[in-house]
Formats: structure tokens, sequence, C-alpha cells
């Protein structure tokens, strides 16, 4: 590890020889996701690292902030300042259900209790996976807790299945041993995780300067990620609480791509459906939610580290 962060913190020095000031980048400390951003700022990226979320760009309490893509199109609405400037990771999701309950495929989840944290981008992807068998949300029995909890409830019976991302549901599997059954399908969903920001920071040129550092650092560190991914295992441990062989476990559900995603307004666009639905609200065309999504950044980044 120690030969990765040295080679890396060279890398980062080089191309961001000023490191302060610094943003304040909130940032999910429980989610294998992060990996590239715990790596960036440990090698000197310009950016304080807090526990949060895009909530904290709502309340201008952060500069920048990683969370879904669902977590943007749900905030936006009190805030349509939000941008999305960076797919820092992308995460297959799966639900974990019990044998023992009487499931054996998809359809049997109809009138089961099933465990996923509230209007998040893992009850999205319940709702989609329901859809695949010809059920919907009202066919079964949600209950909203945090990811933290769903192995626990499924141990203890609590629940007959769970949706999740990782570690929960790795978690859930462990926590029911062989009575576990669980479903994937990745054409259905994958999680775009995010590095959002504001058209504040943007529209500050001292603030902009330090967020294409960042970003520039992120597409840097996310490159370790996929080339020497075992290396970055222990810092991520380290960040996060959770043991190195879980992360290799569930290492195959991500991604690191460190871009904009082709597909990114094709997937808001669809999914601003069920955020509407949710928020009880009319759904927003395409043309709008094209103003979620700056690239302006992540262009001055790739450029300048040329």
């Amino acid at each position: 590890m120690r030969w990765l962060s040295i080679a890396f913190a060279a890398v980062v020095a080089a191309q961001s020889p000023t490191l302060t000031p610094q943003l304040r980048m909130a940032v999910n400390m429980t989610t294998v996701e992060s990996a590239p951003v715990f790596l960036a700022v440990q090698a000197g990226a310009p950016a304080a690292i807090v526990p949060g979320g895009i909530p904290m760009l709502v309340d201008s309490t952060a500069d920048a902030a990683t969370n879904s893509e669902t977590q943007a199109l749900l905030r936006s609405t009190a805030n349509p300042e939000l941008r999305i400037v960076l797919t820092l990771s992308e995460c297959y999701y799966r639900i974990v259900a019990r044998r023992s309950a009487g499931i054996g495929r998809l359809a049997d989840l109809r009138g089961k209790r099933i465990g996923t944290p509230a209007n998040t981008s893992a009850q999205y992807y319940l709702v989609k996976m329901l859809r695949t068998s010809g059920l919907t949300e009202s066919d079964v029995a949600v209950i909203a807790m945090p990811v933290s909890d769903m192995a626990a409830a499924m141990g203890r019976g609590a629940v007959d299945a769970v949706s999740g991302w990782e570690p929960g549901s790795h978690d859930s599997i462990v926590a029911v041993g062989a009575d576990a059954v669980v479903f994937q399908n990745r054409s259905v969903y994958r999680e775009l995780f995010n590095l959002n920001t504001t058209t504040a920071v943007l529209n500050d040129p001292a603030k902009r300067r330090l967020l294409v550092n960042l970003v520039r650092a992120l597409v840097a560190a996310s490159k370790q990620v996929r080339e020497r991914s075992p290396g970055v295992w222990p810092l991520l441990s380290s960040r996060i609480n959770v043991p190195e062989t879980t992360i290799a476990d569930v290492w195959t559900n991500f991604t690191f791509p460190a871009t904009l995603l082709a597909d990114t307004l094709d997937v808001l666009t669809e999914e601003e459906q069920w955020a509407a639905a949710v928020q009880k609200r009319s759904a927003r065309g395409r043309a709008q939610l094209r103003m979620l999504i700056d690239d302006s950044v992540l262009r001055e980044a790739l450029a300048q580290g040329r």
C-alpha cells in the first residue's frame, strides 16, 4: 500500500502544486464507492472530507458532495442549482431473500416484508426488479430501514428480504447463510455514484479552480483503483470500517469510471418518473434534467492533465 500512496501522491502533487485552501467535501463514509475519494485526498487532493452527502449542498455547508443519481433527482427540487460533475463509481445492487420464507424466485416476493432504505436508489432498484416479475411496490410490504440494519433484520426474521447496496447485501447473505437466495439483474439498474456541486461553486473562480484540481486528482485516483485494486483495500477498509475480506468479496459489483457516462441523461430521465411519484409532483422533462449535468469541470481537468 505504501508504494501505491507514494507513487500516486507524486502524480497529484505534480498536477496540483498548490493544494490549499481546500474545498469542503461531503462524502459517504460507509460505502465502497468512495474508494477513489479516500485515495485522492490521502495523496493531497484539495478537499477536506466531512461525513455527509447532497443535503449539505442544499444547505450550503459543503462545496462538493458524493451521492447516487437518485439523491440528485430528489434534492434538486429544493435546490435546482445542484450539478453532477463526475461519476466516480457504478454499483450493481442485490436483493437478498430467505428461502425459508417461501421465496425461490422474484414473483415469490408478493406479500413479503422487504427492508430497504426509503427514498433511495435501493428502493428504486427494488421497484424496478419487482416490475420484471409483473409486481408493483403495492404488492409487497416495504419496511424502511438503513442498509446497516438489513443483515440483523434478516438474521432475526424481521423481514423476508432486503434490497440494498454493498456491503449491506453481502452482510445479509452472511447473516442467513444457506437460507439466502440472491436476485441481481445488471441490465435493470446500476447506481451512478456521482460527485456533485452547485452553480455557486462553479461560478466562484477560486472554488472552481480547486474543483478542477480535485476532479483531476479523482480521475488519477480512479485509475489506480482500477489497476491496483488490492492495494487500495487497506485504506478503504480503514475509512469505511469494513473488513478487507468483505471488500474483496463485493468488489466485482463495482466499476470506477471517473467520467460522465454517455447514458447519464437517459438514466435520469427514466428514474425521474419514480422520483416525481415519490415526491408527489410533476415529472421534469429531458431538457430540464439535462441542466443537472455539467461536464465543463471534467473537460477542464482533462485538458490541464495532458
